[in-house]
């Protein structure tokens, strides 16, 4: 029978790995501020539950420990991953796999204070809270190694988040055996056993970071292919104005004629109206041609230059009027151009998407580039209503099945830079998201 002071004894001893484990899971998934951690005090909902289910399994099945031990670490786990769920707003697989890797990294770290168990006379709750204190060096080393980018880039869309969420599991479930496993492990060999399983949560690690470094190079190479793509529809694009001037230098001789002649004969009303068709013929064939490269050269990075080409190319074959302005030029986009040009590849898809469900399709996109801060708008018409409780939830959308990964794709990726603030407004039938990157000091 459990006593009051052993439930206690069995909590404390509960809270410490706990307290690790949401030290890493900050790690791998990143802070938002005092919104994550305001909702850490409902983490301790899983210690006190975990003590009543381990004192309930020792009464129901006193001579099965493996069989407890594993019920109550799934138990664990999946209280873990529930609160990483609603604390980061994302989704369970996602988190599911931030509550595997952070065990894996509690259980390494449980295997320091193991070692230190085994020479030293402290005791237990001594030894548990120096291996608390134990926890910032390896906190510092991932966040050196950027880990948590990593690990959340192997859960971007388009990677299957079910069978990666599987393999951290997998990861997790040989950890937990190899901690079962050292009951039968001889006293002399214990340090050794213990600097194996440190060893292995070190190779997960590296395997993470390996892996997600590889798909990090295919999607750069791609980009680069993309890159050179766009440049030789950007070289079309001066050919195309170099044909229009080449036209309009040949009709420019008869133009002047007539307008001459049109001056002797004093017909200056239709002098006015003539020279203002020029004008307007000019911009449609040339101006706006101009114009749009002007803008284009205007942005200097090359992966943000990259997408617009494709983007406007492609509302160009769909009929949409897309109007862009980059007055002064964008040389730094103050966090990963990579995450940048994503974030604003989403924004002109759901853009383009909703202004084809209009009469006159158009998409404005400004970039505005400015002491250290760089503002970028992307409007489009819309038709229907905006929930804003639900726009920013996982697979929510108007559009039909599979679709809604977006948005909150767009939110995930912009939980890494908190010099990055965001804004959503509607109306009178236009649809605006502005983004605002501060430059990192």
């Amino acid at each position: 029978m459990f006593t009051l002071e052993a439930y206690l004894v069995s909590f404390i001893g509960t809270l410490i790995p706990h307290a690790v484990l949401a030290v890493y899971l900050f790690v791998i998934m990143g802070t938002r501020g005092w919104r994550v951690l305001k909702k850490l005090p409902a983490f301790l909902i899983s210690p006190l539950l975990a003590v009543l289910l381990a004192a309930g399994l020792y009464t129901l099945l006193p001579n099965h420990g493996v069989i407890r031990v594993c019920m109550t670490t799934l138990a664990i786990l999946l209280m873990s991953t529930l609160w990483v769920q609603w604390a980061w707003r994302t989704e369970f697989w996602r988190a599911f796999s931030a509550a595997c890797m952070g065990g894996v990294f509690q259980m390494a770290t449980s295997c320091l204070s193991q070692i230190l168990i085994l020479y030293s006379d402290l005791p237990l709750a001594a030894v548990m809270a120096v291996g608390l204190v134990m926890v910032p060096a390896p906190v510092f080393l991932l966040y050196r190694l950027r880990f948590g980018h990593w690990f959340r880039l192997l859960l971007e869309e388009g990677f299957s988040q079910r069978w990666t969420a599987l393999f951290f599991f997998a990861m997790e479930v040989a950890m937990e055996a190899f901690l079962i496993l050292q009951v039968g492990v001889r006293p002399e060999y214990l340090v050794p056993y213990y600097v194996l399983v440190l060893a292995m949560a070190a190779l997960e690690a590296g395997l993470v970071i390996y892996l997600a470094r590889r798909l990090d190079d295919t999607r750069k190479m791609e980009a680069q292919q993309d890159i050179i793509a766009q440049q030789q529809l950007y070289e079309r694009d001066l050919e195309a104005i170099r044909q229009e001037v080449r036209s309009f230098r040949h009709d420019y001789k008869n133009l002047l004629a007539g307008l001459s002649e049109q001056a002797d004969k004093g017909e200056l009303d239709q002098l006015r109206t003539a020279l203002s068709e020029l004008d307007t013929g000019f911009d449609r064939r040339i101006g706006e041609k101009i114009r749009a490269s002007t803008q284009i050269g205007n942005v200097c990075v090359p992966q943000v230059r990259s997408l617009l080409l494709s983007k406007l190319a492609a509302m160009g074959e769909q009929k949409i009027d897309c109007r862009m302005e980059a007055l002064y030029p964008v040389e730094r986009v103050g966090m990963d151009p990579w995450d940048f040009t994503r974030c604003l590849g989403i924004l002109l898809d759901n853009a383009a998407e909703a202004a084809l469900e209009t009469d006159t399709p158009w998409v404005e996109i400004v970039l505005l580039s400015q002491k250290g801060r760089l503002s970028l708008r992307v409007s489009n018409p819309y038709i229907g209503t905006v929930d804003p409780d639900k726009i920013w939830t996982e697979n929510f959308s108007t559009k039909g099945e599979s679709r809604g990964l977006g948005l909150p794709g767009y939110q995930r990726i912009l939980t890494g830079y908190p010099n990055a603030a965001t804004s959503t407004g509607w109306a009178g039938g236009v649809f605006v998201q502005e983004l605002t990157v501060e430059e990192k000091a």
